[in-house]
């Protein structure tokens, strides 16, 4: 879908459908719906005093323009109470109003910018916002479907109409950063929802080294030989039990080449199926599993996007890929592992395999001199159980660091809640013949489980989003539509803009 901005008058402009909008405490039309107003007759006017337009939050009334305006559709859309009024809310609607243009054929849209503004809520937050609902709203997965019961007939083209020129550059670049950050959400989507058989850690492999060579990145891909040669034993052990050879890949962003020490390590989970190894789960338990490399999806298109945006940061992207499946070979329960950088850990639950390539992962941005390390995992069913699917779970050893990324996630739409890291919970991870062991048990499971990857950092800032409540969804809401989510791309592109800017 294209989004761009002209100049212009919404209702003498081409198209199939203006869209224009109505809050639910007006007190008077602006002046864009009584323009549209007095040309259709006060058709708009004399809805609202029967009360079939109230301005109520997502509300649709669809009017036929007859000839009267250029425009076939006039679309006019309920924001809402003002002082709900925020980004988010932007993105919802506009995913509804997208989805309905799209479920009555048309094809080219106009619309304007709200004009009200609140705290914390610029112009171009509300532009890109627009193109985000549109775009993300839209989004559907239907690779393998042979036959196609939906229309093929697409919403193609969405323009915004301003009629101040000091404006246009500044709406089409945030029409374009709204483009970007969708894109690579769609990115991370449709890496999740494939099925495992084709969504392989060499496929992993493949997608980081076609967005290296379109964006200009570097990539390293090693295979089991070099996996072994740095005595990856996290990674090795979870992939014993599996005919897929394992992945560590390493995507590099260059933005601040004269200060190296400028850089931020993304992380990713790369399950790409796990059936809990040997600790093997049930039959329903496994058939999301094919999810189990969201975190690694998420990382992969926010450093798609960042190459693209461009800012003042050097990106480091891991994901350690691998299958978990039981076999003649797969590793078993009390079995001891060495990880990168030596820290030994024994294996209580082969099911608890996430964090221990993230071990690995933790330990080679350490030795690479990474400075501050956000990963991303779909860890534990704790974190779901505490808090569903609308928080993610963020655990930190920097609160200053997690201050911006939950600036970064608010801006986003996409909730984190902090979890405490008090020393206290790290017992629950002692071994009796290692270092550590890799499961604290039942009680506070989430947080032991990031305790269990605190072991792994040396003197860097870390942040641990834990997404296994909202790497998925199960229901249609707003712009997050059923199946993979995409959750946290974009946090994870503003988090890298931010720092850019306040380096």
């Amino acid at each position: 879908m294209k989004v761009d901005a002209i100049l212009g008058d919404i209702i003498t402009i081409d198209s199939d459908a203006a869209v224009i909008y109505l809050h639910e405490d007006f007190q008077e039309l602006d002046e864009n719906i009584a323009s549209a107003d007095t040309a259709i007759s006060g058709g708009i006017s004399a809805l609202i005093s029967d009360g079939e337009i109230q301005g109520k939050r997502g509300e649709i009334t669809i009017i036929h323009s007859f000839g009267k305006i250029t425009p076939k559709k006039l679309v006019i859309v309920g924001l809402g109470k003002t002082s709900e009024f925020s980004s988010d809310l932007i993105r919802n609607v506009f995913a509804q109003v997208a989805r309905r243009l799209r479920s009555i054929g048309v094809v080219s849209a106009t619309t304007l910018i709200p004009t009200i503004v609140i705290d914390n809520l610029s112009m171009p937050d509300v532009v890109q916002s627009i193109a985000e609902g549109c775009i993300l709203g839209l989004y559907r997965f239907t690779k393998h479907f042979t036959t196609n019961d939906v229309s093929n007939r697409e919403l193609e083209s969405l323009t915004i109409v301003d009629s101040n020129p000091l404006f246009l550059h500044t709406i089409n670049e945030s029409l374009n950063i709204g483009t970007i950050t969708s894109k690579a959400t769609i990115l991370a989507r449709d890496m999740v929802n494939e099925p495992s058989n084709y969504m392989t850690p060499s496929r992993i492999a493949e997608i980081a080294e076609e967005i290296a060579y379109e964006y200009s990145l570097t990539v390293e891909i090693l295979d089991i030989n070099e996996i072994r040669s740095l005595q990856m034993g996290g990674l090795l052990g979870v992939s014993k039990g599996s005919m897929e050879p394992p992945k560590f890949i390493v995507l590099n962003y260059i933005g601040d080449p004269d200060n190296r020490d400028n850089n931020l390590a993304l992380i990713g989970k790369g399950i790409t199926f796990d059936t809990g190894g040997i600790s093997l789960k049930s039959p329903a338990g496994m058939m999301a599993m094919k999810g189990d490399m969201a975190g690694a999806a998420s990382v992969i298109a926010a450093i798609q996007a960042i190459a693209q945006i461009k800012p003042k940061l050097n990106v480091t992207c891991l994901i350690a890929a691998t299958e978990n499946m039981p076999s003649g070979s797969a590793q078993k329960p009390g079995d001891v592992l060495k990880t990168f950088g030596g820290k030994t850990v024994e294996v209580e639950n082969t099911d608890a395999e996430g964090r221990l390539v993230l071990a690995d992962a933790i330990g080679y941005a350490n030795y690479i001199g990474l400075k501050r390390i956000v990963d991303v995992a779909t860890l534990t069913g704790a974190i779901v159980t505490a808090l569903g699917d609308l928080y993610t779970g963020g655990f930190t050893n920097d609160q200053i660091f997690f201050d911006k990324l939950l600036k970064a996630s608010n801006k986003a739409g996409e909730n984190i809640w902090q979890l405490p890291m008090h020393k206290e919970y790290a017992s629950q991870n002692k071994s009796q013949v290692a270092d550590v062991k890799n499961t604290g048990g039942r009680k506070a499971g989430s947080i032991a489980a990031a305790q269990f990857l605190s072991e792994f950092i040396d003197d860097a800032s870390w942040i641990h989003l834990d997404i296994a409540g909202t790497a998925e969804s199960d229901s249609l809401r707003g712009y997050k539509v059923k199946g993979a989510t995409g959750t946290p791309t974009r946090t994870l592109i503003n988090l890298a803009i931010d720092l850019a800017q306040h380096e």
